[in-house]
């Protein structure tokens, strides 16, 4: 079958007779998210770049009504970037009286969320995304679909984890 394009001499480079494309990745978009064995919690876009009162208010407007859904026992792990672990972030963890995962920092191989956020990016990349806004929408589908047996595989997969960095004087595994 052949197919044919009619348009005015010149046409082809107006914007009507183009389609959008995504060049060189096409962007990106940041985001907080959490979870627990209980499936995942809130997801939030940050918009620019983050600071400890931005941090702060995510974790007001986020993580709470997180702990609610998900548990409210449970223990708060971020990593020791600085705005985490300011003295604004820490006297609203305390105040919030949420419980803080005291751990190293640089230790990707035990932190259960960068481990989702790995299958999440794994999940979008096989997504036809052709610009920011399709992009946000399925990050934010994929992440609603998270099966929460696979958040409770990467939380009981701590031990193991803990055990195979024990083992490899803290250095990288194959976690």
């Amino acid at each position: 079958m052949v197919s044919s394009v009619w348009r005015q001499a010149g046409d082809e480079y107006k914007d009507k007779c183009g389609l959008p494309t995504v060049k060189h990745g096409g962007g990106s978009v940041m985001v907080w998210g959490c979870m627990s064995a209980a499936g995942t919690g809130e997801l939030q876009f940050i918009e620019g770049t983050m600071n400890a009162n931005m941090y702060c208010d995510i974790l007001k407007q986020s993580m709470i009504p997180s702990l609610r859904r998900l548990g409210r026992w449970a223990v708060f792990q971020h990593d020791n970037d600085p705005k985490h672990t300011s003295k604004t972030t820490t006297a609203l963890l305390k105040k919030l009286r949420v419980k803080v995962m005291d751990w190293p920092s640089m230790s990707p191989d035990l932190n259960p969320i960068e481990h989702l956020w790995g299958i999440l990016k794994q999940k979008v990349e096989e997504c036809d995304v052709s610009n920011i806004h399709q992009l946000h929408d399925v990050v934010m589908e994929e992440w609603k679909r998270t099966p929460v047996a696979t958040c409770e595989a990467l939380v009981n997969s701590m031990p193991e984890r803990v055990k195979a960095v024990l083992e490899n004087y803290g250095g990288h595994t194959k976690y």
